[in-house]
């Protein structure tokens, strides 16, 4: 799908951040060295801080990028169409003109507030699925919002329906050179923060982000490596290169739903065959102990497309070692929901939430000796369910099943062993 031209240039790209000089809007986001992530990657880890924009995420660069140029299109329009030697009027745009995008969340808050300060009205669609925390916080910005079907393609038809009814401008939150353009003023920050960068990680759900990036990039050093990341759940960009246009999932499953787009089109597609040199995929899994370990060693709180570029460098999927790094945490929108979730996950992943069923004999004093066993160990028991009914059970017999508080996986084996040797049968549920 390689194109004789560039549909998004680096000229694109520096008129865009000409446009957003405005700290109001979009402001130059911090970069971080991570120690923590030094030691378990084997690289020099920075880690570019763009969940700390306002919406908390990336997504306003694009949309105000897009609507400023719309209203620099319309009243131009609205102009006397005559030029003198003095000036030439311009007429404002109309209460009437808005905007319409469809998204599962940050681009909803993007447009929302590069809309209201341009003057322009706004409405966003959004799934029912959307987290709470970001559909008010879209509206919060001055968009109106309507809540439509279970995904972000049930969205994208609606808000197509209602552009198709009014005259409205769609922001599509990825096909579109000037959402890209947009985008890649995160790149030439990224290059200004570190600049002796081998590698930089960017997470990809429509392909948006990382198309603008890459092209600042490509003039700036391309020598550094561009690496994309998918969940597994939303992943398209690997067979979309193999079968040399877009594909697109009927449905997508990720706690990244940032990135669960579930497509690319054939714009960001080009220019990720153009520019990005490699695509990796990372599990649910991978995405949750990489939030929960950026929470608990930098201190910060991302979403889960925010930290799919984490999950990527220390996964399996991705060599780094003796590189120097920019991963970059492109979204902090976490719904408190979905911390809970995540964090119980994590910690479950980790067995320091530990899950025991011990078959007993239904006998008293049995559920006190275990707890005592659990107790010599210094475990917190949270939870304990006594079980007569599954059907594995003899006459007599009985399930106990704890919830159990561990330092981590030696205590929670010790655990396991202790029960095991007082002739318990033990089974680890955590799985």
């Amino acid at each position: 799908m390689t194109h004789d031209f560039e549909p998004v240039t680096f000229g694109d790209i520096e008129a865009a951040r000409d446009r957003l000089d405005d700290d109001s809007v979009v402001k130059h986001t911090p970069v971080e060295r991570s120690t923590s992530l030094d030691e378990l990657t084997g690289a020099e880890v920075f880690l570019k801080m763009e969940h700390l924009q306002w919406t908390g995420s990336f997504k306003t660069r694009g949309a105000y990028n897009k609507i400023a140029q719309y209203v620099a299109d319309g009243e131009s329009e609205s102009g006397t169409g005559t030029e003198t030697e003095t000036e030439t009027e311009t007429v404002p745009r109309t209460e009437t003109d808005r905007v319409v995008a469809a998204s599962a969340g940050n681009h909803a808050q993007g447009v929302a507030l590069a809309a209201t300060k341009l003057g322009v009205d706004s409405t966003i669609v959004m799934p029912r699925t959307a987290p709470q925390a970001k559909v008010d916080a879209t509206r919060g910005y001055g968009a109106t919002v309507e809540l439509v079907g279970t995904d972000f393609q049930d969205a994208m038809a609606h808000a197509r329906d209602l552009v198709d009814e009014t005259d409205a401008e769609f922001v599509h939150a990825y096909d579109d050179p000037a959402i890209v353009a947009g985008q890649g003023t995160l790149g030439l920050e990224m290059y200004e923060d570190v600049p002796a960068v081998d590698t930089i990680v960017v997470p990809i759900g429509g392909g948006g982000l990382i198309s603008g990036i890459a092209t600042a990039f490509a003039e700036l050093s391309p020598e550094t490596r561009v690496v994309g990341v998918q969940a597994t759940g939303a992943a398209t960009v690997s067979d979309s290169l193999q079968k040399g246009a877009p594909i697109a999932l009927e449905s997508v499953d990720t706690i990244a739903d940032g990135i669960a787009t579930g497509g690319v089109s054939e714009l960001t597609l080009s220019l990720i065959e153009n520019h990005v040199d490699e695509v990796v995929t990372v599990t649910d899994g991978e995405i949750a102990r990489a939030i929960l370990l950026l929470l608990e060693r930098a201190k910060q709180v991302v979403e889960g497309a925010g930290a799919a570029a984490v999950a990527a460098i220390i996964s399996d999927e991705l060599d780094v070692e003796g590189e120097t790094v920019v991963a970059l945490l492109g979204g902090g929108n976490l719904d408190m929901t979905m911390l809970q979730t995540v964090l119980v996950h994590a910690l479950s992943d980790r067995e320091q939430l530990l899950r025991l069923r011990v078959r007993i004999d239904d006998q008293s004093g049995k559920m006190e000796e275990i707890s005592g066993l659990i107790a010599d160990h210094n475990a917190n028991i949270q939870t304990v369910r006594h079980d007569r009914s599954a059907p594995e059970l003899d006459v007599g017999e009985a399930h106990l099943d704890f919830q159990i508080e561990t330092s981590g996986a030696g205590q929670a084996r010790a655990i396991i062993r202790s029960i095991r040797d007082h002739g318990y049968e033990v089974t680890h549920v955590n799985a």
